[in-house]
């Protein structure tokens, strides 16, 4: 994430609010583009069909088809992508910028492959006709390379580049649905169509960003698997934080607030929306720690480290670690009261605008969004905090901080499911809390002991680790891969 902070400094240095704003919208779309967009789409769909006229049962068939292939790509390729941003930065960081881009044809050719036939045989036996398996099929690959690509672009400083594959994406997929509706019917296909062309776009734009600004070479594109074998922890991160956040959604497609719209698609519109709705209060603490931590803390943090790596005297070193900390703690106190404030207000307001929107929003789904907005703003600020964890190198920590999360929250679900509570959104809600409380007093235990964990508890000779994944990359050297 450095490679952003750095030009991200230079637009926030700049006075002015217009200035501000800019900052704001870049770092907003260069984190979180595509989540807003596929959740707007999602939004736009249960619109359009209504005001178009398409019936009840395929406005909730599209908006299942749609959530599915979301939330398979997201969890396919979020257990990869903490690992895979640490390969990014260690590339970066030794000037390796060849070794970054094949990188990324390496996980696509696994995840699109993998990923792929998996979804092919859920759309295999799902019940819906071929003509929606294919579009729906290349909707989730075309997801597999979005989520991918934001692994890698976060390093490129193209940011109008970046917006404008957005914009395009958006207009073009808004005007063909349109069109496509206006010479034919709203439809099914249509709808999916749409989505698939501008998200399609958008994959292909920001792959060609990707290629013209990375030095291309045509070797050790499985090269990034042997820091799979490395560093385990962060693939546990990756699996049990997508976990935690999307259990209890699924696991209320099967109560009696479940429906089965066609086959194997199942939904609960009076859960569903709610945290869709509740997921986007979250945004201002993605955007902020982005912003604001890592173009104020990453200066002090490096520093920091420079000093050991150099000639740091030792009152040079504790002097630039307070500073460092102060930082910290102050930018995440920052961060905190925005995320409050923006929660209270969705509490507050946000069921009152919602509930006026033509989305058909009932009291019951009021209850769910006020309830899943504290669980959603708890959970970002201790993701803040396992992200810092991260910095510190303090893997185990934030493994167990998201192994934790992701286990309140199935245990909890699962006891909602069983015991027929209809209090639900409770066990996503004790989940953050208990994320938040053990990142909390990880980040301070680790914090107040920092040189100790620098200079004793690490390994005295550099070991490298083997396993599955290394022999995996052997396995496709000998191919040629």
């Amino acid at each position: 994430m450095a490679g952003i902070g750095f030009e991200l400094k230079k637009l926030f240095n700049k006075r002015g609010v217009g200035n501000l704003l800019k900052a704001y919208g870049y770092t907003g779309v260069v984190t979180a583009g595509p989540m807003i967009l596929g959740i707007m789409y999602l939004l736009g769909i249960a619109y359009v069909g209504k005001v178009m006229g398409l019936d009840k049962h395929n406005r909730e068939l599209v908006n299942s088809m749609v959530t599915y292939a979301l939330l398979s790509s997201m969890i396919l390729t979020g257990i990869f992508s903490t690992a895979l941003t640490r390969y990014i930065a260690d590339m970066l960081y030794g000037d390796n910028e060849d070794k970054v881009f094949p990188s990324l044809a390496g996980i696509l050719s696994l995840q699109l492959v993998i990923g792929g036939l998996g979804f092919a045989i859920f759309l295999y036996f799902a019940g819906i006709s071929f003509s929606l398996m294919v579009l729906n099929f290349i909707f989730f690959e075309e997801l597999v390379l979005v989520w991918n690509e934001m692994s890698y672009l976060t390093a490129i400083k193209d940011y109008k580049g970046i917006i404008k594959s957005y914009i395009v994406a958006t207009i073009v997929s808004l005007i063909s649905t349109l069109i496509l509706t206006w010479i034919f019917t709203v439809s099914v296909h249509i709808l999916l169509f749409g989505m698939c062309l501008g998200y399609g776009i958008m994959g292909a734009m920001n792959y060609s960003m990707l290629y013209d600004f990375f030095h291309n070479s045509y070797e050790g594109h499985f090269k990034f698997l042997d820091w799979f074998d490395e560093y385990k922890a962060l693939l546990v991160i990756g699996l049990c934080s997508n976990v935690g956040l999307f259990f209890h959604i699924v696991e209320k497609w099967f109560t009696d607030i479940g429906v089965q719209i066609q086959g194997l698609y199942y939904g609960a519109p009076e859960y569903d929306i709610p945290a869709m709705l509740a997921f986007l209060t979250i945004l201002i603490t993605t955007i902020n720690f982005v912003a604001s931590v890592e173009v104020n803390f990453y200066p002090k943090y490096r520093k920091y480290y420079e000093l050991y790596n150099g000639n740091g005297s030792i009152i040079e070193i504790k002097d630039a670690e307070k500073e460092m900390l102060d930082v910290m703690e102050n930018e995440l106190a920052y961060t905190a009261r925005k995320q409050f404030y923006t929660t209270m207000l969705a509490i507050s307001i946000g069921v009152f605008i919602i509930d006026r929107l033509p989305m058909g929003f009932t009291a019951s789904m009021g209850e769910h969004f006020r309830l899943l907005s504290i669980g959603y703003g708890l959970f970002a600020i201790a993701n803040v905090q396992m992200l810092l964890l991260l910095y510190f190198t303090d893997y185990l920590g934030a493994a167990i901080g998201s192994a934790s999360f992701a286990f309140v929250v199935v245990v909890g679900s699962l006891l909602e499911y069983y015991t027929g509570l209809s209090f639900y959104g409770i066990a996503f809600v004790a989940g953050s809390v208990v994320y938040y409380f053990i990142c909390f007093m990880r980040l301070n235990i680790f914090t107040s002991r920092l040189s100790y964990f620098i200079l004793s508890v690490q390994p005295i000779v550099s070991v490298k680790k083997g396993g599955f994944f290394k022999k995996l990359r052997h396995f496709f050297e000998k191919l040629n891969l």
